[in-house]
């Protein structure tokens, strides 16, 4: 099946690295392990999800993915310093990555900076914001995602429902 734009569930391995480097920082190559998805769904990067289109089953290929398409631009007004007191508790230490949570509910991440007796500097980016992303993909699965899927956005059925390494989809 060649992958589409919406409600296709695609396997992939992958490793990524900051474009012109060396240096590997994330993958799951060899961990038998694919990372399952479903399209248009936004749970991946969205250069990532684009190119991925039109390919299928078993192709393999480098793709660049522009920071305005992975994690965004740095943003230096996302850093802001703040008492010490509010990390009462905490070992810090700079490139630390706490995770709280946003006025909205939602998890977030901060990176330690800096900080002093007084105060301590904190990174709303994300570690990879403002970099340019090359991966190296091997599409492992691509198949029309079911009505559960569709509805609940979890590969492999219901929301309180399995993953497709049960069996419970019927996939293999």
């Amino acid at each position: 099946m060649t992958i589409t734009n919406e409600n296709c569930v695609v396997g992939i391995e992958y490793e990524v690295k900051e474009a012109g480097t060396t240096e590997v920082v994330d993958s799951n190559k060899g961990t038998g392990q694919p990372l399952e998805f479903i399209m248009g769904k936004g749970q991946v990067i969205p250069g990532l999800e684009k190119a991925l289109c039109g390919m299928k089953a078993d192709e393999n290929g480098d793709i660049l993915v522009p920071a305005t398409e992975a994690y965004g631009e740095y943003n230096d007004e996302a850093v802001q310093t703040l008492p010490k007191e509010q990390f009462e508790g905490i070992e810090l230490k700079e490139g630390l990555t706490l995770y709280g949570q946003s006025e909205d509910g939602q998890t977030t991440q901060v990176t330690v900076k800096s900080f002093t007796d007084s105060d301590v500097t904190i990174d709303f980016n994300h570690p990879l914001a403002g970099k340019d992303l090359m991966f190296s993909v091997t599409v492992l699965s691509a198949r029309e995602a079911t009505a559960d899927e569709v509805e609940s956005g979890i590969v492999g059925g219901e929301a309180s429902g399995g993953h497709c390494g049960s069996g419970s989809c019927g996939c293999s």
